[in-house]
């Protein structure tokens, strides 16, 4: 059986002695009191409910699944789930970072951050019934109408309903330009409804008396294209004006998608029958709305990643100490056993290593982002507000693209780790490379986050916001330049960020020439830009690391830090050497290939 100890002490590096978020989160008002001791403390219980709560559903609601009652469209979660979802919202972690007007506790996000990272590497499939919530609750508090507002946030922020988000349709997937499902404005304010809509997670289930679906269609009038999309929110139930539930709707699940992993989470086909909904925001203008909810859901999703990569390091690791298999090849290890661990095993090394790198890096990032969110949402000064905004719009596609990228790597090597074990279920280790498919998949998938990076975010402003990445880089490199017990970590990242200008340059004019070459180019690039971005984190974890060191704390912790800030620069950070000599190799080969594709 899988095991799963939630790293409170990293996560307390990352937030106090590397990034020191207290400070940040105390120049905005309603955070001006937040300090460390409280978020320590907030986070160790959230750890419980994590470990204690829910991962010990994880390998059984993978085993049970989600069953669809066809006559009824109800759908059953797996055993204990339902329960599970009582006492997470009786504890009150459903609100721990909204909105106080609505009910919420008005924590940090970058609490609820860890928070659920804590959660999906307990059990992914669960954390997204609560976490889609997190989406359309984000929608409605910023597009919603006063009226949908009072109707749906307080219930949502509770965690008493839950929400999803509707978007994909069968014929089309992520070009929305394509949808068909239709709006018909009613006499009293309200819409009629119908369509169809697939892939939509946490659609339907037991665990909450009602779900808000925020479901994009079309009006009647509405031009053709993206252009022509509004956003609807359409109760299972809809909602009498006492609050009290009324009527069904006419949205239900018509079936299951029988899928590769999440088995515990209900991923519904919708089907649309004339239901009642509301329109959130302008006509014709539910993308921008939307938008609100999708960015959300692709932080979420990297963090997904991050959970995984997190729990199937710990059980490697654990399993490699214990597994006895071999001598190693610089002589005997273990003396008083028949062979030794096979954690002596330099391959084997490899790929824990890679694991708990990308993981801590991911961490990093993920904090990171979250204090950034904080900034956009919250923070007194308009300049602030707009700098984190557009370093946020730069790191969301990294975050999601990169983190699950690495994600099913680092899942796939710890399965690896395991030998014949990690191909068994019990060990529980390919369920989590199941579960982590998804997640380079779905919420746009990582070629799509690719284009948006390089074409939208990097080249569509001609660099600008990478060079305020760029800064950050610059600075660090000028603070510890002189440095030499930095230099292994400075110097690499010093190159790349002179390099990826020029890189980015080159591409930039071979796609005015041929817009292709930029596609052709994007996921090589985002790979680039995530380790710059890993780069930059690991290179300040190290400088806490050296400090603390030198000043002459024994904790291991640090030891173990700095290690493993050498093996990400000397074994995984090279790779951007290769990746930006395939970009520079051009669309030619992908494209001029009719032949070969016939």
């Amino acid at each position: 059986m899988p095991v799963y100890n939630p790293p409170l002490r990293d996560m307390q590096f990352v937030m106090h002695e590397v990034l020191n978020v207290s400070a940040d989160l105390q120049t905005m008002p309603q955070h001006a009191d937040m300090d460390a001791d409280t978020i320590n403390a907030v986070l160790e219980e959230a750890g419980k409910f994590a470990s204690q709560v829910i991962f010990p559903l994880n390998i059984s609601g993978d085993t049970e699944g989600c069953k669809l009652d066809q006559k009824t469209h109800e759908v059953t979660t797996p055993a204990g789930f339902k329960e599970a979802y009582k006492t997470y919202v009786d504890g009150g972690w459903a609100a721990l970072s909204c909105d106080p007007e609505f009910g919420g506790q008005g924590l940090p996000l970058v609490v609820n951050q860890c928070l659920y990272e804590m959660m999906n590497s307990a059990n992914q499939a669960w954390t997204m019934y609560p976490g889609l919530t997190h989406g359309a609750y984000a929608a409605l508090h910023a597009h919603g109408t006063p009226e949908q507002k009072s109707t749906y946030l307080p219930r949502m922020t509770s965690g008493e309903w839950t929400g999803t988000m509707c978007l994909t349709e069968p014929h089309c997937g992520t070009d929305l330009g394509l949808m068909r499902t239709k709006a018909e404005p009613q006499a009293d304010g309200s819409y009629r409804i119908t369509g169809n809509k697939i892939f939509i997670s946490a659609g339907e289930h037991d665990m909450a008396p009602n779900i808000i679906h925020l479901v994009l269609a079309r009006l009647p009038d509405a031009p053709p294209g993206i252009k022509g999309i509004s956003l609807f929110v359409v109760p299972k139930f809809l909602v009498n004006a006492d609050g009290s539930l009324g009527e069904r709707n006419g949205i239900y699940c018509g079936g299951l998608e029988h899928k590769m992993g999440i088995h515990g989470n209900a991923t519904a086909q919708i089907v649309i029958d004339g239901a009642t909904g509301t329109l959130v925001g302008q006509p014709h203008k539910g993308m921008q709305a939307m938008f609100v909810m999708m960015n959300a859901a692709r932080l979420g999703v990297g963090n997904q990643s991050l959970g995984l990569t997190e729990v199937a390091y710990q059980n490697a690791l654990a399993y490699a100490k214990d597994r006895i298999q071999m001598r190693s090849l610089s002589g005997t290890k273990a003396k008083d056993k028949p062979a030794d661990p096979i954690i002596v095993h330099p391959d084997v090394r490899k790929m824990l290593l890679t694991a708990k790198a990308y993981a801590e890096g991911g961490r990093a990032l993920a904090i990171y982002s979250s204090v950034l969110l904080e900034k956009v949402h919250n923070h007194p000064d308009d300049k602030v507000r707009k700098e984190a905004d557009e370093l946020l719009s730069l790191l969301t596609p990294i975050t999601k693209a990169f983190l699950t990228d690495n994600g099913y790597q680092a899942a796939t090597m710890c399965q690896q780790v395991f030998g014949g074990h990690g191909y068994i279920k019990e060990w529980g280790m390919e369920q989590f490379v199941r579960d982590a498919r998804i997640n380079m998949i779905y919420e746009g998938t990582n070629t799509i986050q690719s284009l948006d990076l390089l074409g939208r975010k990097v080249l569509g402003n001609n660099g600008a916001t990478l060079k305020k990445f760029g800064k950050l880089v610059g600075a660090l490199v000028m603070e510890e330049g002189v440095n030499e017990k930095m230099a292994e970590f400075i110097n690499p990242l010093a190159v790349l960020g002179e390099q990826i200008t020029k890189f980015t340059m080159e591409i930039g004019f071979k796609g005015l020439q041929n817009a292709d070459e930029v596609g052709a180019a994007a996921v090589d690039y985002l790979r680039v830009a995530g380790h710059l971005v890993f780069g930059y984190f690991w290179a300040r974890m190290a400088q806490v690391a050296l400090r603390e060191i030198a000043a002459g704390n024994t904790d291991p912790f640090y030891v173990a830090k700095l290690q493993t800030a050498r093996f990400y620069f000397a074994k995984l950070f090279p790779e951007t050497a290769s990746l930006m000599r395939t970009a520079r190799a051009g669309s030619k080969v992908l494209m001029d290939t009719d032949a070969a594709l016939a």
